[in-house]
């Protein structure tokens, strides 16, 4: 599973734009997952939109992952689950989930991380690694330090969410993540497609030059 670009949609962030219009614009620029989170709908309306979400990512080969509800999940076809701190424990959602079936989790500590990964989880997202207006709940940015320190103790995909744009993501794929994740940055452009081309483009870019830089 690639996880360069991880574009997150579902919330009222995109001009009002429907959630599948969003994912089918992102795949278009060349997002490998598409997230759908709805922290203000419920189960109902987070399957029916996953559904048709899951139409278009079957269709273009694209993963899609549900945030929070590991029945919302399964329900709707994703191929998977990405859990907070306080959801379903990893190890418990595997007991549950089909297989195969991918589980992320979002960390802030190293010690979030290092669990997350003897749990079980499939990758571990860092949140927020910047501060974001997207995310009300997340709190402070951790910074590249803690991407870094995470980077040393875990051997999983690590992924860099919050406040990630153009300006950024060359240097948290220099501090060792393996992908971005983001919401705004091609949720509310003008063109969603051009903003995940531009993005996809900056991520591989700058892994060529950590690969050329480490000879990894």
């Amino acid at each position: 599973m690639k996880y360069d670009l991880y574009v997150i949609t579902g919330d009222t962030l995109s001009g009002g734009i429907s959630p599948e219009i969003v994912a089918e614009r992102a795949i278009a620029g060349g997002a490998d997952i598409i997230q759908l989170r709805n922290k203000n709908g419920d189960c109902r309306d987070l399957i029916r939109m996953g559904r048709l979400i899951r139409e278009i990512t079957r269709r273009t080969g694209t993963a899609l992952i549900v945030n929070d509800r590991l029945d919302a999940a399964i329900a709707c076809g994703a191929d998977g689950v990405h859990l907070g701190q306080t959801d379903m424990r990893v190890d418990v959602a595997r007991q549950i989930a089909p297989r195969p079936f991918v589980i992320g989790v979002s960390v802030g500590t190293v010690e979030e991380a290092v669990s997350a990964q003897e749990d079980g989880a499939d990758y571990i997202a860092l949140s927020p690694t910047f501060s974001t207006r997207s995310k009300d709940d997340a709190g402070p940015g951790h910074g590249l330090e803690r991407l870094l320190e995470i980077r040393r103790r875990v051997s999983i995909p690590l992924i860099a969410i919050g406040g990630i744009d153009r300006d950024n993501a060359v240097e948290v794929i220099r501090a060792g993540a393996d992908g971005i994740a983001v919401i705004s940055a091609v949720g509310e452009s003008p063109d969603i497609t051009a903003a995940a081309r531009e993005l996809k483009a900056l991520v591989i870019g700058s892994r060529k030059v950590v690969r050329l830089r480490t000879g990894k």
